[in-house]
């Protein structure tokens, strides 16, 4: 290792290139956790002929991930500053595999009520498991990546979830058509149990990796990049004693309340294309189940695309000198306005035009992504992995939220999505006021110690 990091007698050494193979690993890794948070809505017309459910009922069963989700936010935050990203994350890829793996056994469960109950439990379940995910994508991108490169890493790592659209609802469309529900939970937690035991294999600190060169380091950590954990020490001590005073300080600070606001209108987006979207095709739309997820793949690729663009471009525009406020702003607020498009499709029949305004949202919504690089850019070093966690939670507070208010606001309208449409658009009118009027400079919060006497 240390001949790999000395410097040739010119003292020019080509840097390696080691944290694209993280960042391959986090986006992997971020493909199935979505995959699987989106196993009910492509398996849950399905389950609703085979056990019953009702709108409201697929509502609640829907939330129920997010429940416990935004509930263990805070332990997990806690955790991964505690233990770091790679065990913890090990953990967590694990656990949220074998519960996705016991799903495929609901219909053991005899009654329609209790298939219910066991879904939910293990739908919780799932959420607890997969909470460290995205605080701990946050915590590795801001180790492993500078300041000008981490706008691109974060939207990648983000844009996994339309990724897994793609690839995904297509593939567990069909198993579902093919074989029966059943299998999709069985693919997908066999998956993510040999995805957690290559991540352990894999995932280091910036400089413990055997394979990273001195200029590799040297560039991530002149860039602002965290290449090791916070120090610990009487300072940790103290810092875990007054946990909830830098919580309470992280939750009054403007700039860190209006991201973490934003970040729950855009998740409305997200909880909608991941829950209820397939079934809106389905009812809506009369399409089948295999139609409907080939075509929910469109819009997915769309998101991609405006995912990587938006962080590409927020890049740029740092490179050129422009600042991380304008950078990051700017790809939001024109990408939510994009995302209004939804509304658009209370207002077309043809199924194409519907789709093609789908795709342009989702495009938009995409392009807007740049939340965990905001977060990664703003949190405090010693707490990246607990500010992440509160971010995280706000925004997932809206996978309980929609789900629920869609559910009733389709049994209360007789079938109809108009309503809902107009709630999810209404959401990225709010994402854009948020960073506008709420969120000032963008810069890195820095925490006022605890005195302990």
């Amino acid at each position: 290792m240390e001949l790999s990091r000395t410097a040739s007698s010119a003292g020019v050494v080509k840097r390696t290139k080691v944290r694209y193979v993280i960042l391959l690993m986090i986006f992997v890794i971020t493909t199935f956790n979505y995959a699987d948070r989106a196993t009910l809505s492509i398996t849950g017309s399905a389950m609703r002929i085979e056990f019953g459910f009702d709108a409201i009922k697929m509502g609640y069963i829907f939330s129920a991930f997010s429940w416990a989700y935004v509930l263990s936010q805070l332990p997990a935050g806690w955790l991964l500053d505690r233990f770091g990203a790679r065990r913890v994350y090990t953990a967590s890829i694990f656990l949220w595999s074998v519960f996705t793996l016991l799903q495929s056994s609901i219909g053991l469960a005899g009654t329609a009520a209790s298939a219910v109950i066991a879904l939910f439990l293990l739908r919780f379940a799932m959420g607890m498991a997969e909470a460290p995910a995205f605080p701990a994508n946050a915590k590795v991108v801001a180790s492993w990546f500078p300041t000008a490169e981490r706008g691109t890493a974060s939207a990648i790592f983000n844009s996994a979830q339309y990724f897994a659209a793609v690839i995904f609802t297509p593939l567990m469309a069909w198993i579902t058509h093919a074989y029966g529900w059943q299998h999709v939970y069985m693919v997908m937690g066999a998956g993510g149990i040999l995805l957690a035991l290559t991540w352990l294999k894999v995932m280091k600190n910036p400089g413990d990796h055997p394979r990273v060169n001195r200029a590799e380091l040297e560039h991530i950590e002149i860039g602002g990049g965290l290449v090791s954990p916070a120090s610990t020490g009487n300072a940790g001590v103290a810092r875990q004693v007054g946990s909830w005073f830098y919580v309470r300080q992280l939750l009054t600070n403007r700039m860190l309340l209006g991201v973490y606001l934003a970040q729950y209108c855009i998740n409305v987006l997200t909880y909608f294309f991941l829950t209820w979207f397939p079934i809106y095709l389905v009812q809506a739309r009369h399409m089948t189940i295999l139609q409907a997820g080939l075509t929910a793949s469109l819009p997915a690729i769309c998101g991609f695309t405006g995912g990587v663009l938006g962080g590409v471009f927020s890049d740029a525009l740092l490179r050129r000198g422009h600042s991380l406020t304008l950078a990051r702003k700017l790809p939001i607020v024109g990408g939510m306005l994009l995302s209004v498009s939804i509304i658009g499709c209370n207002y077309v029949t043809t199924d194409w035009v519907v789709v093609a305004l789908m795709s342009l949202a989702f495009f938009g919504k995409g392009i807007g992504a740049l939340g965990w690089a905001v977060v990664a850019d703003t949190s405090p070093k010693e707490a990246i992995g607990l500010s992440g966690s509160i971010f995280n939670m706000f925004g997932n507070v809206a996978g309980i939220v929609t789900p629920i208010v869609i559910g009733y606001l389709v049994a209360t309208s007789g079938g109809s999505f108009n309503g809902a449409l107009v709630f999810v658009g209404i959401n990225a009118v709010l994402t854009i006021f948020s960073y506008l009027v709420i969120v000032k400079r963008i810069e890195r919060v820095v925490l006022r110690d605890l005195v302990i006497t």
